[in-house]
């Protein structure tokens, strides 16, 4: 069975009540539900956190999955060491974001962890986790 870890980073434990004009209704454990069910193949863990060095310690210690899917939040725009991170790991890692970075204020359109990425997906809410995962078992 296909390992693959879902970490997200600054304010997503707030989804389904954050800016549902943006990131919409469902709060993330009710996706995840909905994700385990589509890929019933697929073993998933899933980390939640505020911290950056939490993000960088939970890339870290899951290093050998079969890929990670990362939406760090606001740390996408201001945290080098998250690039840093994924470019030390064997892991493949692909960027998720909820909203359409590029439809919104500028300094979101800059992600410094999208280059050490295999691919990064925005802008097609929750669904781009599922767009994610598929990329990974391909």
């Amino acid at each position: 069975m296909r390992h693959i870890v879902i970490i997200n980073g600054v304010n997503l434990g707030e989804l389904g009540s954050r800016e549902v004009n943006i990131y919409g209704h469902t709060d993330f454990d009710s996706y995840m539900k909905q994700l385990q069910s589509m890929f019933s193949d697929v073993k998933f863990s899933y980390y939640q956190t505020n911290s950056l060095e939490e993000i960088v310690v939970a890339l870290l210690q899951n290093r050998d999955k079969d890929g990670i899917v990362l939406n760090p939040g606001a740390y996408t725009h201001t945290a080098m060491v998250l690039a840093d991170t994924i470019k030390a790991i064997p892991a493949r890692v692909v960027e998720v974001h909820i909203s359409n970075l590029f439809g919104r204020e500028n300094f979101r359109k800059t992600s410094y962890i999208a280059a050490a990425c295999a691919g990064s997906i925005s802008g097609f809410g929750l669904k781009g986790y599922q767009l994610a995962v598929l990329s990974l078992l391909n």
